[in-house]
């Protein structure tokens, strides 16, 4: 199996075609929902495409332990092969666990000022990041002071950055207040209609993809 197969039928393909939203070196991206609705599935989705293109990824949850993330990496890529016939997955499998670093943090106790320092500490050990995610935290309740530092420390290091937010508003000025969205490139939220689930951008883009209901994989419906 190559790699290839698998960049081209990821879940992002069908987003980025559906939205032409992206994200550039140097941005940061926002996944809103209510709880329980399917971000981290989304943030997974969109770290799997990096890691298929052999970035390194660090996935920094404030909220699940590593081996519930870890759980979701693997469902999430053994559902993009599953679509098309691929079952031998263990050479991918792999190369996304040496490229993928997973941290953990108390949501309570730990900032992001702190999270850049921990970031800044595995450069220095030799590790070059491409692409992070933040899962769970209440950047709505922080400080904008400390969102600013992420964002500097993403536009230093010219890498992109995808967070989640739980939040049901599908209204894009009530998913942050106006200083804090700045900071972000691309704004998506996920909602339900009908018996149906979507991810809709709004920002940086517009239209839909459709969440797979079963798998919560983007797709084209």
């Amino acid at each position: 199996m190559e790699k290839k197969d698998l960049i081209e039928h990821s879940p992002v393909r069908y987003f980025e075609k559906a939205t032409a939203a992206t994200l550039k070196a140097g941005e940061m991206g926002l996944v809103s929902a209510k709880k329980g609705l399917g971000k981290t599935s989304v943030l997974v989705q969109f770290a799997l495409d990096d890691l298929l293109k052999d970035k390194t990824v660090v996935h920094v949850s404030f909220d699940q332990h590593s081996s519930n993330v870890i759980s979701w990496y693997t469902s999430v890529l053994a559902e993009i092969a599953k679509k098309k016939n691929l079952t031998n997955l263990s050479d991918i499998s792999e190369d996304i666990v040496r490229n993928r670093i997973i941290l953990n943090f108390n949501r309570e106790t730990f900032t992001l000022p702190k999270v850049v320092k921990t970031l800044r500490a595995l450069k220095e050990g030799g590790l070059n990041i491409d692409a992070i995610i933040v899962d769970g935290l209440d950047i709505d309740n922080r400080p904008i002071e400390n969102i600013k530092c992420f964002k500097d420390y993403i536009v230093e290091e010219n890498i992109t950055a995808w967070f989640s937010l739980t939040n049901e508003s599908p209204l894009l000025a009530e998913t942050l207040p106006a200083e804090k969205l700045d900071l972000f490139a691309t704004v998506t939220h996920i909602f339900p209609n009908g018996g149906d689930i979507y991810l809709g951008v709004l920002k940086n883009g517009e239209g839909k993809v459709s969440l797979d209901s079963k798998t919560l994989l983007m797709s084209k419906k």
